[in-house]
């Protein structure tokens, strides 16, 4: 690798052990159910969103309040004291597509339809407004 590739590899690694954030990789729920939910908490104070996430009928939010309780976890770990009462927000929150099953179903005259069972990844950041 050459220096300058190893230079910037070196700044990302800094800034990334600075934040907190948490990974969930191929959930099984399509990437729009999941967004549908995640559009309801991305910039909410955590304690709020946690209520908000233990209320909703979607089978997506309970994936995603499991995630949140991960990354304050990951916060709390890092600055080796809990957090107070309104101080960390949802930083960022991302939803992309994850690998998708192919499956056929049986169809009429000998055809065939095909099935996708998507999945997701979903990215959950933490973090204190001033430290955005």
């Amino acid at each position: 690798m050459g220096a300058r590739k190893h230079i910037a590899a070196e700044a990302r690694k800094l800034a990334r052990k600075e934040q907190s954030f948490a990974k969930l990789q191929n959930c099984p729920s399509s990437p729009r159910k999941m967004r549908y939910v995640a559009d309801l908490v991305r910039g909410m104070e955590v304690n709020r969103a946690l209520g908000t996430l233990r209320f909703s009928k979607k089978k997506a939010s309970q994936d995603l309040e499991k995630l949140l309780l991960s990354a304050i976890a990951n916060w709390e770990q890092k600055n080796g004291r809990k957090a107070e009462e309104d101080e960390l927000f949802v930083t960022t929150l991302t939803v992309d597509g994850g690998s998708t099953l192919k499956r056929m179903r049986p169809a009429p005259q000998g055809r065939g339809y095909r099935i996708r069972k998507r999945s997701n990844h979903i990215t959950l950041h933490v973090g204190t407004k001033t430290n955005d």
